[in-house]
């Protein structure tokens, strides 16, 4: 599903990324831990096409990002703190993303914001969601096309501990649906509980996979 190939990111005089060849599979939680600043966040900017690589290759499903594509194709993201028009409702702003590509309907959306937890007749606007509101929402965004390719960055930063719990069982039937998910997360539990495969960064220096625990 995802294929890095001698892959780098280096910033002026910094190497954040140290050349690094990977094969992530299809229909797994495939997890990646390390420190802040190991290099997790702009991996995963690489792999979506938000950055592209000083060298190598990124391929996704076939698809080389960055030369065939701009962007990975099929593929949803959560990267760092979601943004959202702050005087609209969660409806109105993941309404307004899917009628970018027009791949799903209302009812879509509204299923996707009903299984992470939140209302979709709620009409307050963003700006006066909670921490928690406005990640749960994100996560909404991240999977409501039902991409093949989910990516989440930190996705339990802001959750409570039943938010947590809520998201783990979303994943996890997202994966049992045969989606690739790629998750970052600080929390050893999510990585315990959630993850097929693990992947640990240092310095910009990838090791594994190896499973968890």
């Amino acid at each position: 599903m995802v294929v890095l190939d001698n892959v780098s990111k280096t910033f002026k005089d910094k190497t954040v990324l140290q050349k690094t060849s990977l094969t992530i599979e299809s229909g797994r939680i495939t997890g990646f831990i390390g420190r802040n600043g190991s290099g997790k966040t702009v991996l995963f900017k690489l792999i979506c096409g938000l950055m592209l690589p000083t060298t190598g290759i990124v391929t996704v499903d076939g698809v080389r990002v960055g030369k065939d594509r701009d962007f990975a194709p099929d593929t949803g993201v959560l990267i760092e703190t979601p943004s959202f028009i702050s005087y609209e409702s969660g409806l109105r702003n993941l309404r307004d993303l899917a009628a970018i590509r027009r791949k799903i309907t209302t009812d879509d959306v509204r299923e996707a914001i009903r299984l992470v937890g939140l209302d979709p007749d709620d009409r307050k606007r963003v700006g006066k969601y909670s921490l928690g509101m406005r990640q749960r929402l994100g996560i909404a965004q991240a999977i409501m096309e039902r991409s093949s390719l989910i990516i989440l960055d930190e996705p339990m930063n802001g959750l409570d501990r039943s938010g947590v719990e809520d998201m783990r069982t979303v994943f996890a039937k997202l994966r049992d649906e045969g989606k690739t998910i790629l998750l970052a997360s600080h929390a050893a539990e999510d990585i315990e509980i959630l993850c097929d495969a693990v992947y640990e960064l240092e310095n910009g220096t990838v090791s594994g996979p190896k499973l968890p625990g």
